[in-house]
């Protein structure tokens, strides 16, 4: 293991990603303990390129924001060949982790968990920045319930209006919304959508879209109606079942438009559920 990234020390590593090695690390300058994510180093050299790009990117786009449901970017920089970025050290759970942990959370708790990550989102958006993979694993729950979203890893500026590049799936299948599926140029309401898919799973243990491999799910997102949420789990109440199809939406004009008019529909909910 390394035991040095630029002026931080490097003192045990939390976890691998896709992109990299994660590792825990001091700032000694202002004695502050961070999260450092890396780039693996074992890519070969077109794809160390491509993600290094990604890499920069992330910092860029994630470094811009300032929110309390968003992941404290502070620093990044590149150590010999390994690129880095410094974040906020969050002592907490993935969320993904707390949904395997067997039986499902209460709504209530499913309810609070969501409109936090739509109100990140909708912070983001306003930033003209969208998050593109919008999943369980890069929602963080810290202290007290209080929601942290991870990894604008393959974020880009909505502003560019970037096409994904046929074949390339940026984003976790599952999660993807019908016009990531297609390829097409994607804006916030992708976000929405695959934060839908979560609350879906998060309410009824099961995803909306299944399938044996890759194409079969994207048949699935691009063509099925999964069944109303209250059919799979009796406690969930009927407002939210018209919540979860409207994050849902195939179309783009039929889904909420942004994550604060989602997130005030989530609390809207949660605000008449039982004591």
């Amino acid at each position: 293991m390394i035991s040095q990234l630029g002026r931080y020390e490097v003192i045990g590593e939390l976890g691998q990603g896709a992109m990299g090695i994660v590792y825990k690390a001091k700032d000694p300058l202002i004695d502050r303990v961070v999260a450092i994510k890396t780039i693996n180093l074992g890519l070969a050299q077109e794809e160390k390129e491509e993600y290094e790009g990604r890499f920069y990117q992330e910092a860029k786009a994630a470094g811009r924001l300032n929110h309390p449901n968003i992941v404290t970017i502070y620093d990044v920089g590149k150590s010999g060949d390994v690129a880095y970025i410094a974040m906020e050290f969050l002592q907490g759970r993935e969320l993904r982790d707390i949904m395997n942990d067997g039986g499902l959370l209460p709504v209530d708790q499913v309810l609070d968990i969501v409109a936090q990550v739509a109100l990140g989102l909708a912070y983001a958006h306003e930033h003209e920045i969208v998050h593109r993979d919008v999943k369980p694993s890069n929602i963080m729950v810290v202290r007290d319930g209080h929601v942290k979203i991870t990894d604008f890893g393959i974020a880009r500026m909505a502003s560019s209006a970037v096409r994904t590049q046929t074949g390339m799936v940026l984003g976790s299948p599952k999660y993807m919304s019908p016009e990531q599926v297609m390829g097409k140029a994607i804006d916030q309401r992708s976000d929405i959508f695959s934060l839908g898919v979560m609350l879906y799973e998060m309410l009824t243990g099961q995803s909306p879209f299944n399938g044996e491999n890759v194409n079969a799910i994207m048949y699935q997102t691009l063509n099925a109606v999964p069944a109303p949420p209250n059919t799979l789990n009796a406690a969930v109440p009927e407002m939210l079942n018209f919540i979860v199809a409207k994050a849902l939406a195939k179309g783009l004009e039929d889904r909420y438009q942004n994550a604060k008019d989602f997130a005030t529909d989530l609390r809207a909910c949660r605000s008449t559920l039982p004591r």
